[in-house]
């Protein structure tokens, strides 16, 4: 048994050895067969690029795919865009708490914490986009 994360997508561009693929990402109750009349049902349209230049040799446009990721990739990228930065601004806002004793400083400064932390990442979306590829599965 595979622990990966998949999404079957349909391929709108191929551009040398990159494919952009349209996935649509759905809650667990989209698929309902009521969801139509609730409010909670939602589903979000993404593009993704994957590089897989022998994929980009059998496909074409308008193909339907599977889009896949490892599972250790996809919990590594949920801490990275959310777990840190969680911890981060409770450390920050915790400390400035303890010392100046003011709700609204402790809530400022843990908010601004967040800006070094996602420039960081922001500079680094590079290294972060080549260690959480997708691949093709068929």
């Amino acid at each position: 048994m595979t622990n990966n994360i998949s999404h079957t997508g349909i391929i709108e561009a191929i551009e040398g050895g990159m494919l952009k693929v349209r996935i649509v990402q759905t809650s667990a109750c989209a698929a309902c067969k009521v969801a139509s009349h609730c409010s909670a049902a939602e589903s979000k349209e993404k593009t993704v690029e994957v590089y897989a230049p022998k994929a980009a040799e059998r496909h074409q446009v308008g193909d339907d795919v599977v889009v896949t990721m490892s599972g250790r990739n996809g919990r590594h990228a949920v801490i990275i865009a959310f777990v840190i930065p969680l911890v981060i601004m409770l450390v920050v806002m915790a400390g400035m708490k303890w010392l100046t004793g003011n709700d609204g400083l402790a809530a400022l400064t843990g908010v601004l914490s967040l800006v070094p932390y996602y420039l960081a990442v922001f500079l680094l979306r590079g290294r972060l986009a080549q260690k959480f590829a997708f691949d093709i599965e068929n």
